[in-house]
């Protein structure tokens, strides 16, 4: 590999030699009619700060912390501790989550990883019947079983020590006012209760006399209190994060992973005391003019995006407009090579030797984008062959869509990315002192070898599990922030912030318009076109090239900002509730 190739894949917080990029501006904004397939919304402009979010309670909350100066990563805490009352079937202090950090003024990009980690005593055989084969995944979930570490509080405590302006306390004003006086059910919550979405959710009684009072789903627009999660926020808000990981509420949360009869957990108290979030090396790399950085493992979304981006790179997707068929199908093939990647080398670095350096490396990505066929769908690929770690075999996981993401540029130019999960809808559908607990132990393989090769991903003793959380930023060819992305999705959230960034970048097109492109997805397997949208029409022409196309929702939850000469523009995405406010 030659030394410019060398300096272009950034692993650390060392920010890319302007020299690996050509002097090029943001594309002109344009409008194709394949932008406005689904668009319901508008971008929004601010000039100071802005906030882009997956509901206006919190987003509210973010809009009064940055109006009073507080910094990026104040107001993504008031946002995330608001999600945890107004949109509990997504994120919350009961999950965990991935943060991006940029500080303007130093020019330093920053990431934590506040991540779930397995029980001190869990083992490969965690998810194994009684007969050695997988358990059921939908019975895997619902319990103690499926409860990790929770990571969110933690990591939201460590990046405000390094990057708060406000008082800790004062970021919980609105979330503790929401619990005790209310806040009007959403129809996206109404309907995720009532279509029975988590079939666990009406199995323990805590959540179950919550989300179903007098025996009937939460109805949109009621009334809906929360006054032991205000109890909960005040005591984080007074005490910080000891006044989650030790005292009552830990106490309270063991209790229900281990009590719950039916697929009780393992989870202790000195599990939740040990419990440490962690700064690591941001992933980035080139893609024509720009930078491109993620978050490297335990997610895989860093990467994966990364990789889908410069395989596509020789192909110049600008020369196509959003809706051919040419794009469609290059998006998809390079998709397939990324996700061969992931499912064979990405799981937890902190126990498995992770080739960040190898996936990344531009020699390596052009030969892989050489097989790719213009023509024809290239079928299940195999993972590249990159030396140095251990063989291991493609695990299976499940993962689930029920995630959220926060987007924020404070008034001083410092951003943040933030991918935030309990992961299914409803997580473990264990609720405890107010918030729902996660079932991110799920997302490990339910078994920890194939073929006699270990799986990367296999359940270990405080292993964090493989994620695809994918929260991102785009930097140009003088280290500028341009923007700010990231999305829920489960495993597809990897496609849905790819199309996004190739919306802007390749295709001209304003944050929301990029946003609310039709989603396609391939995850190594089938093409997956949106449902209700413009591209139904080309699932013939697909087929014609060998793809297997399924038509379904591919409801992506894509929250984005854009830096702009003129200030910032934000876009929410139009196939969910979430808003954009600055000023």
């Amino acid at each position: 590999m030659s030394a410019l190739s060398q300096i272009c894949i950034a692993i650390t917080m060392t920010l890319i030699s302007a020299a690996c990029f050509a002097s090029q501006p943001v594309p002109e904004a344009r409008d194709p009619e394949a932008a406005t397939g689904i668009q319901q919304k508008s971008a929004v402009t601010a000039e100071q700060f802005m906030v882009s979010a997956a509901n206006p309670y919190a987003v509210n909350a973010g809009y009064r912390v940055l109006a009073e100066g507080g910094s990026a990563v104040d107001a993504v805490i008031a946002v995330q501790m608001v999600l945890t009352l107004v949109e509990p079937q997504s994120s919350g202090i009961g999950g965990g989550a991935f943060l991006l950090h940029w500080d303007k003024p130093s020019r330093k990009l920053t990431s934590w990883d506040g991540r779930e980690k397995a029980p001190s005593a869990a083992t490969s055989d965690l998810f194994l019947d009684d007969k050695g084969q997988p358990m059921d995944w939908w019975e895997a979930l619902a319990g103690g079983r499926s409860v990790g570490a929770p990571g969110v509080i933690a990591m939201l405590a460590e990046a405000h020590k390094k990057h708060g302006k406000l008082p800790w306390s004062s970021l919980f004003k609105e979330a503790i006012e929401l619990s005790e006086n209310g806040f009007k059910v959403s129809e996206r919550l109404h309907l995720l209760i009532a279509n029975n979405t988590n079939p666990a959710l009406g199995r323990y009684e805590t959540a179950k006399s919550y989300f179903f009072p007098n025996g009937q789903p939460l109805q949109t627009g009621a009334l809906l209190r929360n006054p032991k999660l205000a109890n909960t926020f005040k005591k984080i808000a007074t005490l910080g994060p000891k006044g989650f990981y030790t005292g009552d509420i830990a106490k309270q949360i063991v209790a229900a992973v281990q009590g719950a009869h039916d697929n009780p957990g393992l989870l202790t108290e000195k599990d939740l005391i040990a419990y440490q979030a962690k700064e690591r090396p941001p992933v980035c790399a080139p893609y024509r003019q720009y930078k491109l950085c993620g978050m490297g493992p335990p997610t895989s979304g860093g990467i994966t995006v990364l990789q889908i981006m410069s395989l596509l790179e020789p192909y110049k997707l600008k020369q196509y407009s959003p809706m051919d068929l040419n794009a469609i199908h290059l998006f998809s093939q390079a998709s397939r090579l990324a996700y061969a990647d992931r499912d064979y080398y990405i799981a937890d670095s902190d126990f498995v030797k992770v080739p960040v350096s190898g996936l990344l490396n531009l020699d390596y990505l052009k030969e892989r984008s050489a097989v790719i066929d213009k023509q024809q769908d290239m079928g299940s690929a195999s993972a590249g062959k990159i030396p140095g770690p251990p063989p291991f075999s493609k695990g299976k996981t499940l993962a689930q869509p029920s995630t959220s993401h926060i987007s924020i540029v404070d008034a001083s130019g410092n951003a943040v990315s933030m991918t935030t999960s309990i992961e299914m809808a409803f997580g473990s559908t264990l609720m405890v002192e107010g918030f729902l607990l996660n079932n991110q132990l799920t997302d490990f393989s339910f078994r920890s070898e194939k073929n006699g090769q270990a799986v990367a991903n296999k359940v270990e003793g405080n292993k964090r599990p493989r994620s695809s959380m994918s929260p991102m930023m785009v930097f140009d060819e003088h280290d500028q922030l341009i923007m700010v992305i990231g999305s829920p999705g489960g495993s597809r959230i990897i496609n849905y912030v790819a199309k996004a960034i190739i919306g802007v970048l390749d295709w001209g097109l304003d944050i929301q318009q990029a946003i609310d492109l039709p989603n396609i997805t391939n995850r190594n397997g089938t093409t997956d076109l949106e449902a209700g949208t413009a591209l139904s029409k080309f699932k013939s022409p697909l087929e014609s090239k060998g793809h297997n196309v399924n038509i379904r929702d591919l409801n992506s939850g894509l929250h984005g900002i854009v830096v702009t000469s003129t200030g910032l523009m934000g876009g929410a995405d139009s196939r969910r509730e979430g808003t954009v406010k600055g000023k």
